[in-house]
């Protein structure tokens, strides 16, 4: 296993006094794709919301445990939220660009982060979009609705945006779902090109995916981990009954 990004520890949490995650641990390995499966409603995008801290927008949400990135807490008191979120990007599962230019959309965060020179902020759009395998596709228009693109084109813009303001990790929620089979395996080429620079962490109910694109994967059910391994060992030989009659299409 590579170095270990995210570390959590006995991680639980309810909404209300409803229980959607029991103490979960598990370690995260740096700039490997980690994908958590298992059946809708399992806790697996809850957790995945738990590691940028995404939950704190709910009410009624009580969470107990560690999370650590980098060996830090990052439900310590003293954490800059906003910070967190610069660092550990976020991918939805419906694309959802901001009703500006293509431009605008990749500048839009740097720019919060105080960067207004032309000359930065043209090479940043560039460099994230050509990360996002994107930029021969637009860079002539550039100046034109972000909105004006396909769903897979949104997408990749969305991806394009979170890449640029250089964060570590990269948690992805379905970011393919609402895709159809050309943009999916773009966006799946994509994630194995990123895993080089960044750690990813993937929430998918598309168990070809999980298989196709990740490093290890976690399988969740009724808000326990039932388990994680290397993504050959849970698709080849899970140890866990439950996961392999869920691999194997038994339930689910």
């Amino acid at each position: 296993m590579n170095d270990i990004k995210v570390k959590v520890n006995d991680l639980s949490l309810r909404y209300g006094t409803n229980p959607a995650l029991k103490n979960i641990s598990m370690n995260i390995p740096e700039k490997q794709v980690t994908a958590f499966i298992g059946p809708s409603g399992c806790g697996k995008s809850t957790f995945l919301r738990t590691l940028n801290r995404m939950n704190d927008l709910i009410d009624n949400v009580t969470i107990e445990g560690e999370v650590l990135i980098d060996n830090i807490n990052i439900y310590d008191k003293n954490i800059d939220v906003v910070n967190l979120r610069k660092k550990v990007g976020m991918i939805f599962q419906k694309s959802n660009p901001f009703a500006k230019s293509i431009y605008e959309n990749i500048a839009f965060g740097p720019r919060i982060n105080g960067i207004n020179q032309k000359s930065k902020l043209d090479e940043i759009v560039e460099v994230s979009l050509r990360q996002a395998a994107i930029w021969d596709e637009v860079k002539d228009r550039l100046f034109n609705s972000a909105l004006s693109l396909s769903g897979g084109q949104q997408q990749r813009i969305c991806i394009a945006r979170t890449l640029a303001v250089n964060p570590d990790i990269i948690l992805m929620d379905e970011p393919a779902s609402a895709l159809d089979p050309i943009s999916t395996s773009k966006i799946e080429e994509l994630i194995h090109e990123l895993k080089t620079q960044y750690t990813i962490i993937i929430v998918t109910h598309n168990m070809q995916q999980a298989a196709r694109t990740s490093d290890y994967t976690a399988f969740f059910y009724m808000g326990d981990l039932v388990e994680m391994n290397t993504t050959e060992k849970i698709f080849s030989n899970p140890s866990k009954k439950q996961t392999e009659d869920y691999i194997s299409g038994r339930f689910g």
